[in-house]
């Protein structure tokens, strides 16, 4: 099919890469515009409801499993036992249902900076938001900007900044001053993990956040590709980094003994994800 018609199927077009992605739909459900995005719903015939976000794919029913679980479980499973977490962003729940089914976890903050995401999650991913009201989440619309900058020194295991692309509400999130926030506030061995879009789409960024976590003084990084079927591309990762010491073996007999499920996480995946791709390898090393 050359032509797809816009009252059939959603595409986004990502002209920096080149590239577009198309799901069939079967109508629209809804659109908001909040103080800081548009968000858009979509009924889609395979992939169950689609979260558009200024004209890029964000969420779907069938798939976000692959994101939500790679956000959350290498960071958690690699401290020795994460108490305090935060997230920022992540506004759809998601990755905050992954986290909270840690029973070792205590408290979690997160902090999305639009009310609208989540007013939406609530209504069409209502399972991702299974956990919103479990009593160790704290769920806020503000910014997490400024929520790090003030955040106590030392008061934090695991960040999880579950962002957008480097643009708009989401260009604060790729810097200097963001990582030093985040440095002083995690406990040393504390971690923080952060989307660092496609290992293969968007190299030059990738080596600009690296760079800039280590320069800012991490002690050690680790970048895990992962599947994300509605990402420019297909395939995603996320960038851990340690304050404090190097990176361990993370907790495989944890793993394996998880008093819960996963659909695409387990002590394979994890090791998998660590043997980092040639390809990558030499972009990496630029």
């Amino acid at each position: 099919m050359s032509n797809l018609d816009a009252n059939t199927w959603f595409t986004e077009i990502s002209d920096r890469d080149g590239s577009a992605f198309s799901l069939r739909i079967n109508k629209k459900l809804e659109s908001k515009q909040s103080p800081f995005q548009l968000v858009e719903m979509y009924e889609t015939t395979d992939f169950g409801n689609l979260m558009i976000i200024d004209g890029c794919t964000m969420v779907s029913t069938r798939e976000n499993f692959f994101y939500h679980e790679m956000m959350s479980h290498p960071a958690l499973f690699s401290h020795p036992a994460p108490k305090n977490v935060v997230i920022i962003g992540g506004g759809d729940c998601g990755t905050l249902r992954e986290v909270l089914k840690h029973p070792g976890v205590e408290t979690v903050h997160q902090i999305d900076i639009d009310e609208v995401v989540t007013e939406m999650s609530l209504k069409y991913f209502p399972e991702l938001c299974a956990s919103n009201n479990d009593p160790r989440a704290t769920v806020m619309f503000d910014d997490g900007i400024k929520f790090m900058a003030e955040a106590a020194p030392e008061s934090i295991d695991v960040i999880i900044v579950d962002g957008t692309d480097p643009v708009g509400p989401g260009e604060g999130l790729f810097n200097h001053a963001f990582y030093t926030s985040c440095l002083k506030a995690l406990r040393s061995g504390g971690i923080l993990i952060q989307q660092s879009e496609s290992p293969l789409m968007h190299q030059q960024l990738l080596r600009e956040t690296r760079a800039a976590m280590l320069e800012v003084g991490f002690a050690d990084l680790q970048t895990l590709p992962f599947p994300q079927p509605i990402y420019p591309s297909g395939l995603w990762s996320a960038t851990m980094a340690r304050k404090g010491e190097n990176f361990t073996a993370f907790r495989a007999e944890d793993v394996e003994n998880a008093p819960f499920d996963t659909e695409y996480y387990n002590v394979g995946i994890h090791q998998g994800a660590l043997a980092t791709p040639n390809f990558l390898k030499r972009a990496l090393a630029k």
